[in-house]
């Protein structure tokens, strides 16, 4: 690249970078709101939610990443544009592609880290994320149970706790199972402590009144008692090794399924669409690139601003993330639109490079001013 083509290299990698940090703390405070209970309610270690925190980016960054480069292209070269930087640089007879060069190099690049990225860290990522808020429900599931409200462990199961401790004990406790419809219990006592083990997480109730209604007969049987063990099997994952999802499994995995999901047709189909998700979703980047600077690129210069074809260029964007997004739904279901996947990237290349190509041919042709023309 020459000096010029390097100046706006510079430009676009500056406010990609900006635009990346940007959407980046937009998703961390989304996620944090989700993640900040284990620190809030009662002490988990703050390591625990940074790391939670850290492992959520490579999960997202893939996504973010063609999007913070079209939002930098469209910005750079349209602020160039009002400041007549490109109206000087047409005029010195810098063509189209010249002008192009340096945002298609970036648009490479970006490909090539969502490719690594898609292939090897994203899926580590989102398995250790998964497993460390699996492994957190099980050790830490107290910490889900906040004071003064009822909390809903599951559908059918709540828990009111009045007041905690520094020790763990949960003080005024109240327990509503109606996991068996038929003979809800409702448990009351003074103090209640959260143990974990093999066979799950259970409440030990002190010093309480069970109560069971028996829906069929309408009778109310009530059972005062010293101590009170109640399972509660939806905090902990003993009722068996849960399935892992095909974002978390590796490439090599997708190449290669193993024996155990051979025969689950719906699962190998997610894994097909997943896998191929991974190849194609690098590709937006360039395609992105190319619509933008089609928008931007192509036709006379306005230096007042281009609105209308920014306006256009993001709206093609989202309507080709939007179709990418349904194509791998859909290859979820059915492999036959797996192709498609491959097809709709080049499809948006192929006429964003013809309109590029028609403005840089537009450049070279010009005719030129007779000489006794009058000026």
């Amino acid at each position: 690249m020459n000096r010029l083509q390097r100046y706006l290299f510079r430009n676009l990698l500056v406010a990609t970078l900006y635009s990346t940090a940007g959407l980046t703390v937009t998703i961390w405070l989304s996620q944090s709101l989700r993640l900040i209970e284990i620190v809030v309610e009662a002490g988990a270690p703050m390591r625990l939610f940074l790391w939670l925190l850290l492992l959520t980016v490579p999960t997202f960054l893939g996504i973010v990443l063609p999007i913070a480069l079209v939002g930098a292209v469209l910005f750079t070269y349209n602020k160039l544009t009002m400041d007549s930087e490109m109206v000087v640089m047409r005029a010195a007879g810098v063509g189209p592609f010249a002008l192009a060069k340096p945002a298609l190099v970036l648009a490479g690049t970006v490909a090539a880290i969502v490719f690594v990225l898609n292939l090897w860290l994203t899926p580590a990522a989102h398995r250790e994320l998964v497993r460390m808020e699996y492994a957190v429900r099980t050790d830490y599931s107290q910490l889900f149970l906040r004071e003064g409200v009822f909390n809903e462990v599951s559908e059918k199961l709540s828990v009111y706790v009045r007041e905690r401790d520094s020790e763990g004990n949960f003080h005024g406790i109240l327990i509503h199972d109606s996991r068996d419809q038929e003979k809800p219990v409702t448990i009351m006592g003074e103090r209640a402590v959260l143990v974990t083990g093999d066979a799950g997480a259970r409440f030990v109730v002190y010093n309480g009144d069970r109560q069971e209604f028996t829906r069929k007969t309408s009778q109310l049987a009530e059972l005062f008692f010293d101590r009170y063990a109640v399972d509660l099997k939806v905090l902990s994952n003993s009722g068996g090794e849960r399935w892992p999802d095909a974002r978390e499994r590796s490439t090599a995995e997708l190449f290669n399924p193993p024996p155990e999901v051979r025969g689950n047709e719906r699962m190998i189909q997610q894994m097909i669409a997943e896998l191929h998700h991974r190849f194609t979703s690098p590709l937006l980047a360039v395609a992105f690139t190319m619509v933008a600077l089609a928008s931007l690129l192509s036709g006379e210069f306005n230096r007042r601003g281009q609105t209308a074809r920014v306006t256009t260029a993001v709206l093609l964007v989202v309507l080709l993330e939007a179709a990418m997004l349904g194509l791998t739904s859909l290859s979820g279901k059915k492999v036959t639109f797996v192709p498609l996947m491959y097809a709709l990237p080049v499809l948006v290349l192929i006429p964003a490079g013809w309109v590029l190509g028609q403005g840089l041919r537009r450049g070279r042709h010009r005719p030129a001013a007779p000489h006794g023309a009058a000026g």
